[in-house]
């Protein structure tokens, strides 16, 4: 970022990043440790974009407990009234900017705690970092706090590590994959049956679904770790500090043919299997094909991509595959994910969105994208936080042979449609 400030801002915070890691996990209360305002805009946030309730507490910092209090009485307040009315699993901790600049110790107010409730604390400030960022530091924290140390090994069980931006339907389609190789596959977040969108028996006060405690503390013996994205490749060389028997497998993207070869490769190379799954080899035919047919009007285009790192670096090797011209990529964050991509990388806002957007086509972004491109007369695809204009997001798939398929027609359609 070379300006002095974001004119119309890109980028999302750390603590929402942190909010979504613990909705992933089963029974699970996130408590804010900050303004009772900040808890209010990410759930209203999150419940307009999954349009599903979202679970979040807050320890309502105000102007006199910020100066007189520590932390520890404002988390200990909100720990009462959360147990007055639910009883969690798990309370996931997190700071925002205000709690940061205090120098609050959470650790040490979680450790005086212990014995009244199981918690993980992560610091989440929003003055630094991001939405990626703020999911990352959350999964290395649970792994830190919670996951039990152990030197055996389960040849049957896999753990993958998503990035912030795999959706709840590619979680559950990358373990279903996982499965055809033969493993029991847990996903840590797990939000494929917490926030996929399907009807729950009632509105809960807690996280509806995702991976439980107990089988996060016993992840250790997971003989395969598979990351996904480059901003939570530390969170696997975590897993190896609590077992270095097991074997990580990162992989910055599962988007398109090359990427998709690659995790299909290494998945039979590591289970010495010599043929996948019949319905992996017919979705790579199908990825084939659409790569043909889809050329003749992704091929050319001239298109910008705003979203978070490792989302541009899916979306971003998908669509080249297919013959688009990167112009141009916008992130809100710095990332190596981005920086080793041979296009056009800036690191800003959606001020510089609209600078570069005349002389293109398509912009892939968020719902914010939107203003911008029915101003200048452009396509626009929808990826990202938020997408407040459509239902489903949470059942976009863009990962392996048959989502990048989706993401090519979905594409080629849009430009079609825009063109005429």
């Amino acid at each position: 970022m070379t300006k002095p400030l974001q004119i119309n801002p890109l980028k999302l915070s750390q603590p929402m990043g942190s909010l979504l890691a613990f909705l992933g996990i089963k029974n699970c209360m996130p408590l804010m440790h900050g303004a009772q305002g900040c808890a209010s805009f990410s759930k209203v946030f999150f419940t307009r974009h999954f349009n599903d309730p979202i679970a979040i507490q807050t320890t309502a910092v105000n102007d006199i407990t910020a100066i007189v209090d520590g932390g520890d009485y404002s988390i200990s307040e909100a720990i009462n009234n959360i147990t007055k009315k639910v009883k969690p699993d798990l309370v996931g901790l997190f700071t925002t900017g205000l709690t940061e600049v205090k120098g609050d110790d959470i650790k040490g107010a979680t450790y005086l705690l212990k014995k009244r409730m199981k918690m993980v604390y992560v610091h989440t400030p929003d003055f630094e970092g991001g939405l990626e960022s703020g999911f990352a530091k959350t999964i290395e924290a649970i792994i830190e706090q919670l996951v039990v140390p152990t030197k055996e090994i389960d040849s049957k069980k896999a753990l993958l590590i998503p990035n912030v931006n795999i959706t709840p339907i590619e979680v559950e389609k990358i373990k279903e994959q996982l499965e055809l190789f033969g493993f029991k596959s847990f996903a840590l977040p797990d939000l494929s049956d917490s926030l996929d969108g399907h009807l729950g028996l009632k509105q809960g006060a807690l996280s509806s679904g995702g991976i439980s405690l107990e089988n996060i503390k016993n992840l250790a013996n997971c003989s395969l770790v598979i990351s996904v994205g480059r901003s939570v490749e530390k969170c696997g060389i975590s897993m190896l500090e609590k077992n270095p028997n097991m074997t990580h497998l990162h992989f910055d993207s599962l988007g398109g043919l090359k990427n998709s070869d690659k995790f299909y490769k290494a998945l039979m190379e590591f289970t010495k299997v010599s043929k996948p799954a019949s319905s992996i080899i017919r979705w790579r035919k199908r990825l084939q094909d659409v790569l043909l047919d889809t050329h003749f009007l992704i091929g050319g285009a001239n298109v910008v991509v705003a979203l978070e790192p490792d989302q541009i670096n899916s979306i971003v090797q998908t669509i080249s595959e297919a013959g688009a011209n990167i112009k141009a990529i916008i992130a809100p964050t710095n990332s190596m994910a981005i920086n080793e991509l041979t296009c056009k990388v800036i690191i800003g806002d959606f001020d510089d969105v609209e600078k570069i957007l005349e002389e293109n086509d398509l912009l892939i972004s968020n719902f914010h994208g939107h203003r911008l491109t029915k101003k200048h007369n452009k396509a626009l695809m929808l990826r990202g936080f938020p997408n407040f204009e459509g239902i489903g997001y949470q059942l976009k798939n863009d990962s392996l042979y048959e989502g990048s398929s989706y993401l090519l027609c979905e594409i080629a359609n849009i430009l079609e449609h825009h063109r005429h």
